[in-house]
């Protein structure tokens, strides 16, 4: 029955095992079910304290606990698209070792974007890039947008070199700013909305050419200087005359944040799944090993009808043998992507 318990001597295709592999891949396609932004807050009022978590899905919630002037990156990441924001407050004027303790806070937090509080602080971004790695590296995945400050907006060579020097598949950078009424923000200021869009979309989407709520860009950008943009792997916004877009969904390796985030899915609802369901709990022979590939190969059907991949396989790795308490498995897919450039020859 579907959602009922589970017995591990019954046979490899149980309801109960594939509907959970069923949520997980409906949450990741219908989006923002995962939508968590994490953002290091600087400012709070009395209602908060120093050192801790907060969940908050709407701008009452977060102007009621921490001040309606403090809020604005938490709205921007709000506005963009995210379920919720995980809020860590930050001692006031923190030092270097503040921002340690909070990435070290984070670790044991679930989230899919962080993003800072507006600030602009290359060496914290260095730390960031650090310490985003060391996570996917111990198994937990996520993305970690930057931006620049006002004088590195206003020159996009500035920015880009910034993308280089932040070069990773979990890595987004922000090189514009934008003008929103009377107010302008540089980039940093307004990654906040970016992680938004990025936690809130459908992995089966892109980001690229999402309408972004602002009247300009700080700095419009030619052809020539798009193209270098997003050669190294900048996120970027566009003016195209009537309304602001991203360019391209890019992070800073270049590669898709769409498939970036798939990626992440994927590694993050196998992993937590097994951890549920699997480890300990089946034999290490021919059927425990085909319970476990059946239902992982059909939580990847289960993407591939929606778009996110196709040609899913699932099998032993025959490199290395799956015996005692280890087990090999090889998979494999072909990462489907947005129809993003589009050529078409007329003839007449």
């Amino acid at each position: 029955m579907a959602g009922g318990s589970w017995d591990p001597t019954a046979l490899p295709i149980q309801p109960g095992l594939y509907f959970n592999y069923v949520e997980a891949a409906a949450a990741q396609i219908n989006g923002g079910a995962r939508g968590t932004v994490a953002i290091p807050l600087l400012n709070y009022g009395a209602k908060a304290t120093v050192k801790t978590f907060y969940t908050v899905e709407t701008e009452k919630a977060a102007s009621d606990l921490f001040g309606a002037s403090n809020i604005q990156s938490i709205l921007f990441a709000l506005q963009g698209g995210a379920k919720n924001v995980l809020v860590y407050t930050m001692p006031k004027t923190p030092a270097p070792e503040d921002y340690i303790a909070m990435r070290d806070a984070y670790d044991a937090r679930d989230f899919n974007v962080f993003v800072f509080d507006g600030e602009f602080n290359a060496d914290e971004q260095a730390l960031t890039k650090t310490w985003t790695i060391r996570n996917r590296t111990e198994g937990k995945h996520f993305i970690s947008v930057i931006g620049g400050d006002a004088a590195t907006d206003a020159d996009p060579a500035l920015g880009n070199a910034r993308s280089v020097l932040n070069a990773d598949n979990y890595i987004v950078n922000l090189i514009s700013g934008v003008v929103v009424g009377s107010k302008t923000y540089h980039s940093s200021a307004f990654a906040p909305w970016v992680a938004g869009l990025i936690a809130g979309t459908a992995i089966n989407r892109s980001t690229t050419y999402a309408q972004v709520p602002a009247d300009d860009v700080t700095r419009r950008l030619t052809k020539t200087e798009f193209d270098a943009a997003l050669t190294a792997g900048s996120f970027v916004f566009v003016n195209d005359g009537t309304k602001v877009k991203v360019k391209q969904g890019l992070v800073t390796s270049k590669q898709k944040v769409r498939n970036m985030r798939a990626r992440q899915a994927i590694s993050t609802d196998i992993t937590k799944t097994a951890e549920d369901n699997y480890i300990g709990k089946l034999n290490n022979n021919a059927d425990g090993q085909a319970t476990l590939m059946v239902a992982i190969k059909a939580y990847l059907e289960r993407l591939e009808i929606s778009g996110v991949l196709s040609g899913p396989a699932v099998g032993l790795d025959p490199n290395f043998p799956s015996v005692g308490d280890q087990v090999f498995l090889a998979i494999s897919y072909v990462e489907v992507d947005s129809m993003e450039r589009i050529f078409i020859t007329v003839n007449v």
